[in-house]
């Protein structure tokens, strides 16, 4: 199937369309002999492709995990045909969402399970790191309602109590936290729909952080080009994500924060620690006759999406405050989340311009600005501008207390409940406006555009500079000649007299200097001494 991208033509593809994709590029593979559920989280780790189990012990439903593991698969899942594309339908989204279309029903109807038949249990939901607290529910989006904010999308992890019982992670400052605490506050439960097996599109929109207000759904289907659809639960007065395999309805209890759950590994790669949260009951179930299972795998099938949310952020932020951006790296060492390397096309001042314009969006933690001729996916390259571009009393900014992600390691511990703050840095690694240009000029090695290691390896030999040279006074005074009417680089001027050997030239130029005839003007060329070319003594 041709799915070259085309950001003017609606994405109606589904979730089990996605799947079929992925089995036809090869980036999926069904393994149908019996399967531990305990070894799925390793196996998926282990493997560059997609898997589906299709006989996990003990359970009668299929268990899928890694679809949008890798930068490939995320491509795909777009309907893209680069990353970056990404960005631009995620753009697109934002600034012309469509609302979401309501359906009578969905085949996720087929089979309904209220009250006492609900068992989650039942559930093929696997367990990940060597310390999570128990089978983590990783791949639902979450939809609330609050009387004055309307609906809101998210993905939060559930983690399975009782059959049912969950706990949701609800530690970040978000609007489905602030969903459940305005009804906790009120003394009132807070439904919310659990939609499982869903198309990445619409997990790409859940987890946007938007605006409140803002309908995260209709950003999904803006970056589709076509509304999502919805049906309406049963028990709930609530919508689902119609094309879901598997709808969990539910409420979170006014208990408030007093759970402990986890641990669990998180998007950082490392283990996160206990998070006081509520408890949430699952109400129903309901789901396709042969559902299959998603679950969304930690830490890069996470990652692969939400870059592109931190890209579009950054690249909106310098717009709005007119710097001009070459490219952005969102580092895979940030996790995706934390650090942003960003080249700009600098006019004065806008390093710490660009610096706090990014360091404003979302979670970023850690940026560096760096001029256009930096490539910010060359560590190496990024490191280098540090080291010679940054004087930390001039160059580096901290914004301290600011919002941070409670999944940060590196944070001080906090009573529970208490929104975590830490330190934003920026490092303007791009050339300060008072420092001369020429001494951050490459070194360039002269005649690399013609003398290749290859051809001489392969036999070649040079004819130019074999060619009888004339006495050195003679060469010396051509080579005073071309001086006296514009400087120019020593490897010039031995290009300029190239068919005469380099040891000729080299005596030409020793009795220029031993006649005091030679200068050189600030950027290094030879001139005439006493010329208006000359360096002037500082």
């Amino acid at each position: 199937m041709n799915m070259a991208s085309d950001l003017a033509t609606p994405f109606t593809e589904g979730f089990r369309g996605f799947l079929e994709r992925l089995r036809e590029a090869k980036e999926l593979i069904d393994i149908r002999q019996p399967v531990d559920i305990r070894h799925v989280a390793t196996l998926v780790d282990q493997s560059d492709k997609a898997l589906c189990f299709h006989n996990v012990i003990g359970y009668a439903m299929p268990l899928l995990s890694g679809i949008i593991r890798s930068r490939e698969r995320a491509i795909m899942s777009m309907g893209c045909s680069n990353y970056r594309e990404i960005e631009a339908k995620l753009d697109r989204g934002i600034s012309n969402p469509i609302a979401p279309r309501r359906l009578a029903s969905s085949p996720t109807k087929e089979v309904v399970q209220r009250g006492d038949q609900v068992d989650l249990f039942r559930l093929p939901i696997p367990m990940s790191s060597i310390y999570d607290g128990g089978p983590m529910i990783t791949a639902g989006i979450v939809l609330a309602r609050d009387p004055e904010y309307g609906v809101n999308a998210g993905i939060y992890r559930l983690i399975v109590k009782e059959r049912n019982i969950t706990g949701i992670d609800l530690v970040t400052p978000n609007d489905m936290r602030l969903f459940a605490h305005r009804a906790y506050e009120a003394g009132r439960s807070c439904p919310i729909s659990i939609s499982i097996g869903t198309h990445p599109v619409e997990i790409m929109g859940a987890g946007f952080r938007a605006p409140i207000g803002v309908d995260e759904l209709a950003i999904a289907g803006g970056i589709r080009g076509a509304p999502v659809a919805l049906a309406q639960c049963e028990t709930i007065d609530l919508p689902y994500i119609a094309d879901a395999e598997i709808v969990l309805e539910a409420e979170i209890l006014p208990t408030g924060w007093t759970q402990p759950e986890g641990r669990f590994g998180e998007f950082t790669g490392l283990m996160g620690g206990l998070h006081w949260n509520p408890n949430v009951r699952v109400n129903a179930v309901l789901m396709r006759k042969d559902a299959v299972y998603y679950a969304l795998h930690m830490p890069w099938e996470n990652t692969w999406l939400a870059a592109p949310t931190r890209y579009q952020a950054i690249r909106r932020a310098l717009r709005t405050a007119g710097v001009e951006v070459k490219d952005i790296n969102v580092t895979l060492g940030g996790r995706a989340f934390w650090h942003a390397v960003i080249s700009i096309k600098k006019r004065a001042g806008e390093g710490k311009n660009a610096l706090l314009a990014a360091l404003s969006v979302m979670d970023l933690k850690h940026v560096v600005v760096v001029d256009e001729d930096i490539d910010v996916f060359n560590g190496t390259d990024v490191e280098w501008a540090i080291a010679t571009r940054v004087q930390g009393d001039r160059d580096v900014i901290i914004i301290p207390e600011a919002r941070a992600k409670p999944l940060d390691p590196s944070l001080s511990p906090r009573p529970a409940g208490i929104v975590p703050t830490g330190a934003k840095v920026g490092i303007d690694a791009t050339i300060s406006e008072d420092i001369p240009k020429e001494r951050f000029e490459r070194i360039s090695y002269a005649y690399a555009d013609r003398a290749k290691i290859a051809d001489y390896l392969a036999g070649r030999s040079d004819t130019r500079g074999t060619a009888p040279s004339e006495a050195a006074a003679a060469l010396a005074d051509k080579i005073y000649a071309v001086i006296e009417q514009k400087p120019m680089y020593y490897s010039e001027i031995a290009e300029h007299f190239g068919d005469h050997d380099f040891q000729s030239i080299a005596r030409a130029f020793g009795m220029l200097h031993a006649e005091q005839k030679l200068w050189q003007d600030p950027r290094g060329r030879m001139c005439v001494r006493g010329s208006k070319f000359a360096a002037k003594l500082a």
